[in-house]
């Protein structure tokens, strides 16, 4: 496939498993983005739709910070020469998680997650 944003951000299989990672503490393994997905914002809207209201600006904030750290992980491996991996992906992605959480991201913290991720 092309590298289209689209095709980094969600239907990749990096992306689908960087999205069931995070996803699945929150028991929302169905939403994961799947290889047809049209592009981002139309899976983020569909998937906001099945959130409990309680917990749609946690789940926005989520999606911002998983697509940053995917964004991220890809400028590593073309700037930097890094290989993608997944585990450093994920612990990237728990360690903003917890500055974002500290600095205040109420959305986040109404998830009541402590860690998002396992990392091994």
């Amino acid at each position: 496939d092309d590298e289209t944003v689209q095709h980094l951000l969600t239907s990749c299989v990096f992306a689908r498993q960087f999205w069931f990672s995070i996803l699945q503490p929150l028991n929302l393994t169905t939403l994961v983005p799947n290889r047809r997905c049209a592009s981002l914002a139309e899976w983020w809207k569909k998937s906001w739709r099945k959130i409990p209201k309680q917990h749609r600006k946690g789940f926005n904030s989520l999606v911002i910070l998983g697509a940053w750290t995917l964004w991220k992980q890809r400028n590593a491996c073309v700037f930097d020469g890094a290989t993608p991996n997944i585990q450093r992906a994920l612990q990237a992605f728990q360690d903003e998680f917890d500055l974002w959480r500290s600095a205040g991201a109420k959305g986040l913290t109404a998830l009541g997650l402590e860690r998002v991720v396992s990392v091994v």
